[in-house]
């Protein structure tokens, strides 16, 4: 295999701050932190490296970039998390389009910048309406009757366009899903209230399945498992946290209106 020819301090600033990017994406958008790794250590050595050194923690990603004489050090922070597994994949694919020689580092940066674009300009309104479906739909897995799906469709609908806006408008990820839950429940109550359904108590289960800490938790085990034992612990107390956080949220709102025998 030829020796690689050593890049100037410059490259490695440019092959440094691609790789940084993106491992923000990946830990933004849920990969666990073997995959950070893995993904941002193939694409910085396919871009020119000779080696990287990478440190994954909850909300920062720090990479060290090493060609011949010269090394790079930089850290990026990550505030919030959500989850694309599309995002993912295409990062993925991308490291080893890179690793395989048919992508510079131009094409990289252009990549990056459209996966980010693309990331900010999905269609609310339909994430809205289909987060709503999913819920709705668990409704009728969970044995729960036509009502019970149109109040859970409606319920979770708008519990999600809440979280939204509160998202935007940077409020603690923890009250978000407090309040979420809140309107949720609030909603959902109302099979309880109008006696419209045999298992009225479906509509307040399904309806706060949007913010079940799924990933979270899987990615703690993952984690854990793997040997990244700080960012496991971490993510499994937040998806524990969060868990929580629902609960105390549906518990005010049936307490208010009401409902109990959840």
């Amino acid at each position: 295999m030829p020796e690689k020819p050593p890049l100037n301090r410059e490259e490695l600033r440019d092959v440094i701050d691609l790789s940084l990017w993106a491992g923000q994406l990946l830990l933004h958008n849920g990969a666990e932190s073997e995959r950070v790794e893995e993904t941002v250590h193939k694409l910085g050595t396919g871009l020119g490296c000779d080696w990287m050194d990478i440190l994954v923690s909850p909300n920062a990603i720090l990479v060290t970039t090493i060609s011949g004489d010269e090394f790079r050090t930089k850290v990026r922070r990550v505030v919030g998390y959500a989850v694309d597994m599309d995002i993912l994949a295409v990062i993925n694919d991308m490291s080893y389009q890179v690793s395989a020689g048919t992508l510079d580092r131009f094409q990289v940066r252009q990549m990056l910048a459209d996966i980010d674009d693309r990331s900010r300009q999905v269609n609310h309104w339909i994430v809205i309406v289909m987060v709503g479906l999913a819920c709705a739909a668990f409704s009728r897995l969970f044995g729960g009757d036509w009502p019970v799906f149109g109040i859970t469709f409606v319920a979770a609908s708008v519990a999600m366009f809440v979280r939204r806006e509160l998202t935007r408008r940077y409020f603690n990820p923890l009250l978000i899903v407090i309040v979420t839950a809140f309107v949720a429940g609030l909603i959902a109550s109302s099979a309880t209230l109008l006696d419209v359904s045999d298992a009225p108590e479906l509509a307040l289960v399904s309806a706060v399945l949007l913010l079940v800490p799924g990933v979270p938790l899987i990615n703690s085990a993952e984690d854990l498992i793997k040997g990244h034992l700080v960012t496991g612990i971490v993510r499994g107390v937040l998806g524990g946290l969060i868990s929580l956080a629902i609960a105390l949220g549906l518990l005010v709102a049936m307490r208010l209106v009401g409902v109990s025998g959840l």
